[in-house]
């Protein structure tokens, strides 16, 4: 076990590293929309190329930090009945759905996708806007972005069998705080506990207003 949490460590770092840089490509989208925008308003003119590379920038955050997500827990979860349950039961829902969901999409993307890539590349395939950019580079970022979602989910489920076995720490555990939905029903809670104070001080202040006129 303790050879496979050092093959997990390694892809924990290589998708750490790679969301970490990619992340910057959102700097760089806004900068290029923002020039886009600011010469074709001041000057009248454009072209396709600056377009479709704001596309391109966007994709690459997208499927190149899928795994850097994974890794960190941010990825979109319906947790309304999982959170219901025992730490243990929460790590078996996580292998099952790891093994049998997970994976076997990933793989399957990266499979299918692949040979798109090569016959872009092979045919030096341009996009049909005028102007616009060759499509190789785009097509890439799907089969590498879903090989790396692959390894996470493969770090992701050799931690989990870990923890099981009492062999790694459950830092997810230690670190647990209040879920998304739970912050979203304790601020709804909160917001109708105000109101319903409010209520008071207005019926209050209009029964006042009324004696007043009278």
């Amino acid at each position: 076990m303790q050879l496979f949490l050092k093959f997990s460590g390694l892809i924990d770092s290589l998708n750490n590293l790679v969301g970490r840089w990619a992340s910057w490509l959102t700097l760089i989208a806004v900068l290029v929309s923002s020039g886009n925008a600011t010469v074709r308003y001041l000057f009248d003119n454009s072209s396709n190329a600056w377009l479709e590379l704001q596309w391109y920038l966007f994709s690459a955050v997208v499927l190149l930090c899928g795994g850097y997500a994974l890794l960190h827990h941010q990825h979109v979860r319906i947790d309304v009945i999982y959170s219901r349950f025992t730490r243990r039961t929460q790590l078996y829902i996580d292998v099952f759905g790891t093994l049998f969901f997970l994976l076997p999409m990933a793989v399957l993307i990266t499979y299918l996708s692949w040979p798109v890539f090569v016959n872009a590349f092979v045919h030096n395939e341009m996009s049909s806007n005028a102007g616009g950019l060759i499509i190789w580079p785009a097509r890439l970022l799907v089969p590498v972005g879903f090989c790396l979602l692959v390894l996470q989910g493969l770090s992701e489920l050799i931690k989990r069998i870990a923890i099981l076995q009492g062999k790694y720490p459950d830092h997810a555990a230690d670190d647990a705080g209040p879920t998304a939905e739970e912050e979203l029903a304790r601020a709804i809670a909160e917001a109708r506990e105000q109101e319903a104070a409010r209520r008071p001080n207005k019926a209050k202040l209009a029964n006042q207003v009324s004696g007043n006129k009278q």
